[in-house]
């Protein structure tokens, strides 16, 4: 039932009618300060609805970061869009790539500020790996009953009922450009109620986060006045498997690194110089190996060193309902590496992956020789108790301990007649650290509130402590030192990064109760 102010007794006709004439302001004052009433799914459906030819205009902008005239493009756009609901707005230069700024009008000192940020750029695209006349033409598809993907007229879309089992088809439907629609729409729900923000909003839209936002510190050190927030709320990644409400409370970051071992000056020929000059490629597969054990543990000392899991963060992780059988069914694997105790906990240590080898050659390009070299890439996956630099250290010295003489570039003749055993290994970090925020802080229990109160407690928000994926959340704290919330809004089976991207529009529709409830909440 509506919030109802109760009219006191009052023997004054006048006094009864000034009272009655005062209750809208009064519904409404309290609405703007305590926060407006939860957003129906159908009302929420109804604003979603109204934006979605701008998706389909959005997602038609070509958005890769490598081109600064269709970031340009993009930018422009969503000036518009964001002007349109009345956001003051700012492009933020970037070497020709700007980031858009915009703040929601009627800002109140008394009122906590929330910083959201989200990114308009999106991943390349391979035109031919998608199952549609162009990434960049977003169609409309629905599952047959032989759970394919056919297109079908989006004109449905528009107008009518929906299907919230629908799917938008187009770079960057998913990754991020849904999530940005999602909160005009909810603006535009918010304005029709009659109502404002419980908190101050201010909204950051990236313009280079698929290429590990190389420039985001310098962009928000430049600007820091303007970004001054109480906290951030991040819309990137997706949602838990099951699609309930998710917070996640912290990324890994990411590093590469690469690692060559050596052996003679040239390839050989096998026959005259194998069992006598040392096979590198076989030298690295035994480094490899001395780096991890048979359950997939990293076995260089002090790689987990760092890493404390309490048992209230335990409980937590043991409580997202994973469904590892399912998990495991759909990756192909009998068993997982022993890292965790279960997925959860896996994401809470940092990684060694070795992502591509090479040595000479393979197929129809291969040889009779003993390679001169072999080549390992890895990527080192960071929490925020072991960064690049910490794991990158440990992994060195344990190279040195299996004998090893690291040199920088191609060794000398010098080194060659010096040392057995040569290598060269190098590190850095991929533009984006790891970071994490306190499950109970108070941006913490506010979105976990916002969530609950909008989608119930049966069954609860799902609450994450650390995802895989990486987002520039370290370098955007690290400027801002406030704490921060990622709240996921888009299906888990999106194929961002991929071929076929997409997003579900029932997943469209709860983003923007989501963010509506957010909005409606004071910090």
């Amino acid at each position: 039932m509506p919030f109802e102010p109760a009219v006191p007794q009052t023997s004054s006709p006048r006094a009864l009618h000034s009272l009655r004439a005062l209750l809208p302001v009064l519904v409404l004052g309290t609405a703007g300060l305590a926060g407006a009433a939860e957003l129906s799914p159908a009302d929420a459906e109804r604003h979603a609805q109204a934006t979605y030819r701008e998706y389909f205009e959005l997602l038609s902008l070509p958005n890769d970061a490598i081109v600064p005239e269709d970031i340009r493009k993009n930018v422009e756009w969503l000036e518009q869009a964001f002007r349109k609901r009345g956001f003051t707005t700012q492009q933020l230069p970037n070497d020709g790539k700007p980031m858009l700024y915009a703040e929601y009008p009627g800002s109140d000192p008394a009122r906590k500020t929330v910083l959201f940020y989200m990114h308009m750029d999106g991943q390349p695209v391979i035109p031919a790996q998608w199952a549609q006349k162009s990434p960049w033409t977003p169609v409309l598809k629905r599952k047959t009953g032989k759970g394919e993907w056919e297109e079908i007229d989006s004109a449905p879309l528009f107008s009518g009922s929906l299907d919230p089992e629908w799917r938008v088809f187009g770079r960057a439907s998913a990754d991020d450009k849904g999530p940005i629609m999602m909160m005009l729409a909810a603006i535009d729900a918010l304005k029709a109620g009659g109502g404002q923000p419980a908190v101050n909003v201010k909204v950051i839209l990236d313009s280079e986060e698929e290429k590990g936002s190389p420039s985001i510190t310098g962009v928000m050190k430049a600007h820091s006045d303007l970004l001054r927030t109480d906290a951030i709320v991040i819309h990137d990644g997706p949602m838990h498997a099951t699609n309930r409400p998710t917070l996640v409370f912290g990324n890994r970051g990411a590093a590469q690194a690469q690692l060559v071992v050596y052996g003679a000056k040239v390839p050989l020929h096998s026959g005259h110089y194998g069992n006598y000059s040392p096979n590198p490629a076989q030298r690295l597969a035994t480094l490899l190996a001395s780096m991890k054990d048979g359950q997939g543990r990293v076995t260089v000392p002090g790689y987990y060193s760092h890493v404390k899991i309490g048992e209230a963060d335990r409980k937590i992780m043991a409580a997202v309902p994973d469904d590892e059988a399912a998990l495991k069914r759909r990756l192909g694997i009998a068993q997982t590496d022993k890292v965790g105790a279960n997925y959860q906990e896996a994401m809470q240590y940092p990684s060694l992956n070795v992502r591509g080898m090479a040595s000479a050659a393979v197929g129809d390009k291969v040889a009779n020789i003993v390679p001169d070299k072999a080549v390992a890439e890895l990527d080192l996956r960071t929490t925020p108790d072991s960064d690049a630099a910490y794991l990158g250290q440990q992994i060195e010295k344990h190279i040195v301990k299996q004998g090893y003489h690291l040199v920088k570039g191609m060794p000398t003749d010098e080194d060659r007649a010096r040392y057995d055993k040569l290598a060269s290994f190098s590190y850095q970090s991929e533009g984006a650290d790891a970071a994490g925020s306190p499950v109970d802080s108070v941006v913490g229990k506010w979105a976990y509130k916002s969530l609950t109160d909008s989608f119930g407690t049966s069954p609860a928000p799902v609450r994450i402590r650390m995802m895989g994926g990486t987002v520039p959340t370290a370098e955007i704290v690290r400027v801002l030192q406030v704490p921060f919330a990622i709240i996921p809004l888009v299906n888990a089976d999106n194929n961002q990064h991929a071929a076929n991207e997409n997003l579900r529009m029932g997943n469209y529709v709860s983003g923007v109760r989501t963010i509506h409830s957010l909005l409606t909440h004071p910090l």
